[in-house]
């Protein structure tokens, strides 16, 4: 089944190109089915983008989804056009009476900020506690991953000396959740983030357990033992030039900034860099829509019961 997206949503042209099968709402109204219900809160700042991104990831799966894409109400984003917010975004006060199958929280740019200089950062809590009643499985990204951990459970984030940053190898290490069925025992992830959560500050949780990991670019996946919250550090849903055209902006500002890891062959930034995260990606997407949602989320939510933080 197609993901069921915004009538004219930019993204559709590419997902069109690409033979990836969508669906309007139009057309998804005369569907006698209950689809899930998935909000993206889109903290990036090239929202067109990463909507693109996650959107190509979602819709490798049977199962019919129906996108709600949000937005902060406290942070005016300078990277999109006000049109395409206005027309394609709402905010959460107006979901916030609603219920959903699952929810994603992107990643951010912020993640040198301390959290509660982040303007948006009152807003993020409050979405963030309305998950645990309102949304039966969340699924946090990058800076939206150590953010989650901080507020549900108290995991702080440190200062790396210099960027991570790059594509890198990661390993298993609960080889039977769902999340990760499939999985190669050595698959990679890209990465870009000047901070990190640290091993022995997640062992100490009782309600987390660290589903992979990197021996480079150390803890990628933490699931609640619940199976309805996952954090995940990596950026698995970059394209293939995404790390290339972050690293040429930064080089274009005369940062201080590494060739990325394991990206160009040859670390020769002329030749195009191996797409060789692609096939994780779709997997742990489309595992998290039927192993973690689609399976365990009620046909009605209303019936949706209280994620349990256990601290």
């Amino acid at each position: 089944m197609p993901i069921n997206i915004p009538d004219n949503l930019p993204a559709a042209e590419t997902l069109k190109e690409e033979k990836i099968f969508c669906m309007t709402g139009t057309t998804a109204s005369h569907q006698d089915i209950r689809p899930l219900r998935i909000a993206i809160l889109n903290l990036m700042p090239k929202k067109i983008e990463t909507e693109t991104q996650i959107l190509r990831l979602l819709s490798n799966t049977p199962i019919q989804v129906d996108i709600e894409f949000l937005q902060t109400a406290s942070h005016v984003s300078k990277n999109t056009p006000l049109s395409h917010l206005n027309k394609f975004y709402t905010t959460f006060d107006s979901v916030k009476d609603q219920k959903f199958d699952g929810l994603i929280i992107t990643g951010a740019p912020v993640e040198q900020m301390e959290y509660e200089e982040v303007d948006y950062w009152d807003e993020l809590c409050r979405i963030m506690d309305w998950s645990l009643t309102n949304v039966f499985s969340t699924f946090h990204i990058c800076w939206g991953a150590q953010a989650g951990l901080y507020y549900h459970y108290g995991v702080p984030k440190y200062q790396l000396k210099e960027k991570m940053f790059g594509i890198f190898p990661h390993k298993i290490e609960l080889p039977y959740h769902p999340l990760i069925r499939g999985f190669d025992e050595t698959f990679f992830v890209p990465h870009s983030r000047h901070t990190e959560v640290r091993r022995e500050d997640i062992e100490k949780v009782k309600g987390l357990e660290i589903l992979t990991s990197s021996p480079i670019s150390g803890i990628h996946i933490v699931g609640d033992r619940s199976q309805r919250l996952f954090f995940v550090t990596g950026h698995s849903e970059y394209d293939r030039f995404t790390i290339c055209d972050e690293y040429m902006r930064d080089v274009e500002k005369g940062l201080k900034i590494n060739m990325p890891y394991n990206y160009f062959p040859y670390n020769d930034i002329g030749q195009p860099p191996h797409f060789n995260w692609r096939c994780h990606a779709n997997m742990m997407f489309s595992n998290w829509i039927n192993y973690c949602v689609y399976q365990e989320t009620p046909y009605d939510l209303d019936k949706l019961t209280p994620v349990v933080i256990e601290k």
